[in-house]
């Protein structure tokens, strides 16, 4: 399997300033090196991901600003944020694109749930909270899908032609969700919270699936990809709505 350096990934979030460096899981053998200056240099044929949680607190502790606690909101969207990165991390780390897509999706999922949990726990406004509950109801399943298809599809032993590509797409991707996101979430009403939060959270599943399309072979994961795409493009274009007709920021892209 490919090792991975993780470099310094600095996203500034609204009214939020924190810096970690977070050292990802990843599956047995493999090498994550974090540093909190400078990055060890590396053979040219390794593959570079950058950490797009480096910079942001991601400890699961409330975060400050000049000393003040961040919401209640925010610390628990923080923390999902957390358990969803550390899974996706793990799944860019595959060798075969069709296992890595899964993982990491698998994670992705995760972290969609508990953002929707967290809506229905302090959200109030009935078409976000709906939408919250239309997510938990089919990722869940989605959820269960991959978790069965991994235990059947176990990872290839050496990289494959696609994987050094395939990682740093996904790379790519990561570090434009988790900027967007991790401004979204700042957002002090809970409602425009979740919709500025999972709209990039959306997008970056998207992306996702494109790059399963790309360099996936499983028949069955490149359908869920595409069902992915259909089901989640619908979802981006309400979110898209409900932020603008509420008075909120859209992502700059």
């Amino acid at each position: 399997m490919t090792t991975i350096h993780l470099s310094r990934f600095t996203m500034l979030g609204a009214a939020v300033s924190a810096a970690l460096i977070l050292s990802a899981c990843q599956p047995a053998n493999d090498t994550i090196e974090a540093t909190t200056e400078e990055i060890t240099p590396i053979d040219t044929d390794t593959t570079v991901i950058d950490d797009p949680h480096a910079g942001h607190d991601m400890t699961g502790s409330a975060m400050t600003e000049n000393g003040v606690a961040m919401s209640d909101v925010y610390k628990e969207y923080n923390d999902s944020m957390t358990t969803m990165h550390d899974e996706m991390m793990v799944g860019m780390n595959y060798n075969d694109p069709d296992v890595a897509f899964a993982h990491g999706m698998l994670g992705h999922h995760i972290g969609a749930v508990g953002m929707a949990k967290i809506q229905l726990k302090y959200g109030t406004d009935a078409e976000m909270r709906q939408l919250a509950q239309e997510i938990i109801d089919a990722q869940q399943s989605e959820i269960e899908q991959m978790q069965g298809w991994l235990d059947n599809n176990p990872d290839v032993a050496e990289p494959t032609a696609d994987t050094k590509a395939m990682q740093q797409a996904y790379a790519g991707g990561m570090d434009a969700m988790h900027g967007e996101m991790m401004l979204g979430i700042a957002d002090p009403d809970p409602d425009m919270a979740f919709a500025r939060g999972m709209l990039p959270h959306h997008v970056g599943a998207v992306d996702m699936a494109e790059v399963q399309l790309k360099y996936g072979k499983d028949a069955e994961m490149r359908e869920l990809a595409q069902q992915v795409i259909d089901a989640q493009q619908a979802e981006i274009e309400q979110m898209r709505n409900w932020i603008t007709a509420h008075g909120g920021t859209l992502p700059s892209a």
